[in-house]
């Protein structure tokens, strides 16, 4: 006898074909969505744990760009029990509409519509890939239901001042959660009524009802003066029709969450908010706390053996302070301070690492000082080299700087000493 089934049934599509341009070098190698964040994840593993935590255990995530890592990763990483027909694949372009990749975020899933009609969903949840939050997609489904929305948009709220940085969602004046407008970047942004600081940020992250998003993404298909995008076509074309609403995010509730990190939510998108994301782990109650078992953040960093802090020369003690360190590092006479290691990074003795982002394998020579950086995996830094200190000295180097300082270096850099 066939199993009842209560509630919606929902088709979950995570959007990782991204190519991060603002992210180089880090995504010179990998697309955005599989760049590796917090020692052991990767950054598509928020979106899929948050959906996994969520209940909504059928997933495609569409890839594009340089995905060989991300779909090694999604493959290896996450499998479902195919018991009760869950899943998680990675589904690169397929050129099903013809000789071109994705146009766009809703061009994507318009090149992909074989996976809705195949799952035959009464819901779809579309889900940007390269953000850190935590978020339960079922209690805005609900809403969705509840309101008789078409699309549910789930938003944000942040300072007025930084409305040019995201597409703003406009609420209607009744106050029913209706979106009056939807403007990409706007530079006269309209605060919402109960706070003149603030504006209502869309978060990439979507509800529709299967039917209305088949219909949006295929009628957009055949416009030639559309970009193809989620937020800046799809979505206001059901503002038109008054079919669209808000999810305010503070809404949401998140088991085992502290009043520290409650709502939080990063777009990564640049290398001072991956730096900056960073950063916010590794403080005593740290802003977006990993450590919330109640609604785990998953991924699967490998058979390594546990992180070791060992004497080194001159019988000088391996320390790390106020730092996440993964599984097989070995910090070697030598001090990592306020700072995130990969797996397997190593340090060696008389070094000191502050303030930065070691990736995967990194390898730290002797008597080095590495300050306000980002080096990629399997970069070795030669014994005696200061990285961090002197910033014309690093882009004579051929490393990247940003105009606040932070040093970024290259997968696969070779630093001469």
């Amino acid at each position: 006898m066939a199993a009842r089934r209560h509630g919606p049934k929902v088709l979950a599509i995570v959007l990782a074909g991204g190519e991060g341009k603002r992210l180089m070098p880090l995504t010179a190698d990998r697309a955005k969505p599989a760049v590796p964040f917090g020692g052991v994840y990767r950054l598509v593993d928020f979106a899929l744990s948050n959906l996994a935590n969520s209940g909504y255990i059928k997933m495609v995530v569409l890839t594009q760009y340089k995905s060989h890592s991300l779909d090694r990763h999604v493959s290896m990483t996450w499998r479902m029990s195919t018991v009760l027909g869950n899943y998680v694949t990675p589904v690169p372009a397929q050129q099903r509409r013809g000789k071109q990749w994705f146009l766009g975020s809703a061009d994507a899933i318009y090149q992909s519509l074989n996976l809705i009609h195949d799952e035959k969903p009464d819901i779809v949840v579309v889900v940007g890939a390269d953000h850190v939050y935590r978020m339960d997609f079922s209690q805005m489904v609900e809403q969705h239901i509840d309101s008789g929305a078409r699309v549910s948009v789930a938003a944000i709220r942040q300072e007025i001042g930084l409305a040019y940085q995201f597409g703003v969602i406009e609420p209607t004046d009744d106050g029913d959660g209706r979106i009056a407008a939807f403007r990409e970047k706007p530079s006269d942004p309209k605060a919402l009524a109960d706070n003149p600081n603030e504006i209502l940020a869309s978060m990439g992250n979507y509800v529709f009802d299967a039917d209305a998003l088949i219909e949006a993404v295929t009628t957009d298909a055949d416009n030639d003066d559309s970009k193809h995008d989620m937020g800046g076509d799809i979505v206001p074309y059901f503002v038109e029709r008054g079919e669209a609403y808000a999810y305010d995010f503070k809404d949401n509730e998140i088991p085992g969450a502290t009043e520290r990190d409650k709502g939080y939510w990063r777009d990564v998108g640049t290398i001072d908010s991956y730096f900056e994301a960073h950063m916010d782990l590794v403080s005593i109650h740290p802003i977006f706390n990993l450590y919330n078992y109640e609604w785990p953040i998953v991924t699967s960093p490998g058979n390594y053996p546990p992180a070791k802090f060992v004497r080194g020369g001159s019988d000088e003690q391996g320390i790390a302070v106020s730092s996440a360190v993964s599984p097989g590092c070995i910090i070697s006479g030598s001090v990592a301070n306020n700072s995130v290691l990969g797996v397997d990074a190593r340090l060696h003795s008389f070094s000191h690492v502050e303030d930065s982002v070691l990736l995967d394998g990194v390898d730290i020579g002797r008597h080095c000082r590495v300050r306000r950086a980002i080096i990629d995996k399997d970069v070795h830094v030669p014994d005696g080299v200061d990285i961090g200190a002197d910033l014309d000295a690093d882009r004579a180097r051929g490393f990247t700087v940003t105009d606040s300082g932070i040093v970024v270096i290259g997968k696969g850099t070779v630093i001469k000493p």
